[in-house]
């Protein structure tokens, strides 16, 4: 399951933007963290839990998933779309050379992803269905770890 989950997120992660300018930067900087995933839908169906939790860090219009194995790559935003959209393309990892298009939507520390693993057509709603390659993913960002100063630190 983690092995599907992470090539279908790296897929998702792969598609570039095709609008690069100030509002796609600003998108950026809201979007780029670390994230973790909290439940996936593929063709209608919800993954099963269990496992590692898969890991996504976005920086800089760069992605890496960390799961199974690694996957590395490029991602653009257009936030001028609705819904807003974004390209992923692989550079390493067992999406490589692949891209794929996704929709997103942020909502504080949510994150929710919709796009076509056969990397063929954009998702246009936040759902799967049978006889498809959706992938729906939705993610909580993690929070640093909070340093615990102690009297004696001060």
């Amino acid at each position: 399951m983690n092995c599907v989950l992470l090539t279908c997120v790296g897929l998702l992660l792969a598609v570039p933007s095709v609008a690069p300018g100030d509002g796609a930067k600003k998108e950026e900087a809201k979007i780029d963290g670390t994230w973790v995933a909290t439940s996936a839908e593929l063709a209608g169906k919800k993954l099963p839990e269990g496992g590692e939790p898969i890991k996504l860090t976005l920086k800089k219009g760069e992605y890496e998933v960390k799961a199974e194995s690694l996957d590395k790559g490029t991602v653009t935003y257009d936030d001028k779309a609705d819904p807003k959209e974004m390209d992923i393309t692989g550079v390493e990892g067992p999406n490589k050379g692949k891209t794929f298009l996704a929709i997103y939507e942020l909502s504080g520390d949510k994150l929710k992803i919709c796009y076509d693993l056969a990397g063929k057509t954009r998702p246009t709603e936040f759902k799967t269905k049978p006889k498809t390659k959706l992938l729906l993913v939705t993610y909580e960002r993690k929070k640093p770890a909070e340093s615990k100063a102690t009297k004696s630190d001060q």
